[in-house]
């Protein structure tokens, strides 16, 4: 296998491995519990990126997705939780 690109390991990559990958990245840390090097996070989360683009992965399903939100008078504030929408409270009162 000496004549693996970096791009026919993607093309070839199947989910499971991805999965794999992106756990790994998520972890910092191989399935066999070894830590990764930077250089090792660099080039699978490359590899996870690349698999995502090049099998169409929806964008909410891709790593380091962020739903969009809004803030300031166009947030209404009405998906806040109940727990939480205390956290916010105005500090001129006290």
């Amino acid at each position: 296998m000496s004549d693996m690109t970096f791009e026919r390991m993607i093309r070839q990559m199947t989910p499971a491995i991805y999965e794999s990958l992106k756990q790994a990245v998520a972890l910092r840390k191989w399935p066999d519990g070894r830590m990764l090097t930077a250089e090792q996070t660099e080039l699978c989360l490359e590899a996870v990126i690349r698999y995502e683009h090049e099998n169409n992965v929806p964008e909410e399903l891709r790593v380091g997705y962020l739903q969009q939100r809004t803030c300031g008078s166009a947030s209404s504030g009405a998906d806040v939780p109940p727990e939480l929408a205390g956290l916010a409270r105005d500090a001129s009162r006290d």
